[in-house]
């Protein structure tokens, strides 16, 4: 099934289920500690990010035309870094530019993101999907300056500043997607398709992911992977192609849906 977290009109928050055509229903209870579906029409001000994550892990170089289009090696391990949960970004709101930490090389990464649905820690690969809740898009906005030449080396400060990680538009419940292998992912600015892969062709997929980064860590139930983006991202193309306002990026993940973000300037 596919949930969404929403804002009703008088600003309390709750999740729904989403049904064929415009109805969801709500639920009571928490889509990561057990819920049920009620026959009350969900009227919605604003959908939320489907989850508030406690950890934000990412996974680099993860399709093998995207490390060579950037001119990066591939790694014997999965490339890990982590970015700020005040990134989190809801469907429809601005990716804004940031004006303190001036950037002018902000950039898109269309990804399959999972979320952990309960304590995972030291888990096989053939275990590992049994701790999944599901699955949602996700953008790892990325100010290049800051990530490969501001950042003394490591990604963390350029993939972090607020608004950078949109999530969304709602979580797909494990039984509805069983396999998260072989989905279509495209991620398209002002409708011009610049992504277009599939999840297989990930190097390390999903359950060896799950398997490495819960090594001696435990995931907590929230925590979302970001599993690494396809060829075709802004800073490989020729000449690159910044984000800048007013573009819109949306990023579409077969059996999923579609993410949408416009790209704003900050208001520090």
């Amino acid at each position: 099934m596919k949930i969404i977290r929403y804002e009703d009109r008088s600003g309390k928050i709750h999740y729904a289920v989403q049904r064929q055509g415009a109805e969801s229903l709500r639920i009571n209870g928490d889509p990561l500690q057990g819920f049920e579906v009620t026959s009350e029409r969900a009227v919605a001000g604003k959908i939320l990010a489907p989850v508030v994550p406690p950890m934000i892990w990412c996974i680099g170089k993860n399709y093998r035309q995207h490390a060579d289009e950037v001119g990066m090696g591939i790694e014997k391990y999965p490339e890990v870094f982590a970015k700020g949960a005040n990134a989190v970004q809801d469907p429809d709101q601005p990716i804004r530019i940031p004006e303190k930490a001036k950037s002018s090389e902000i950039d898109y990464e269309g990804e399959l993101v999972v979320v952990i649905g309960k304590p995972c820690k030291d888990v096989s690969r053939e275990q590992a999907l049994d701790y999944v809740a599901g699955y949602t898009c996700g953008n790892d906005v990325s100010a290049r300056d800051w990530q490969l030449r501001r950042g003394a080396t490591q990604w963390c400060r350029g993939k972090s500043f607020d608004t950078f990680a949109p999530l969304g538009p709602c979580l797909v419940t494990k039984d509805s997607l069983p396999d998260p292998c072989g989905l279509q992912i495209q991620t398209l600015v002002n409708g011009r398709v610049l992504q277009d892969a599939n999840t297989r062709d990930m190097i390390h997929d999903v359950p060896a992911l799950i398997e490495f980064l819960s090594q001696s860590t435990t995931l907590l139930p929230g925590t979302v992977i970001f599993t690494g983006t396809p060829a075709g991202v802004g800073m490989a193309q020729n000449p690159p192609l910044w984000l800048k306002e007013g573009d819109e990026v949306s990023v579409t993940i077969e059996r999923i849906g579609t993410l949408t973000n416009r790209v704003c300037a900050a208001m520090d």
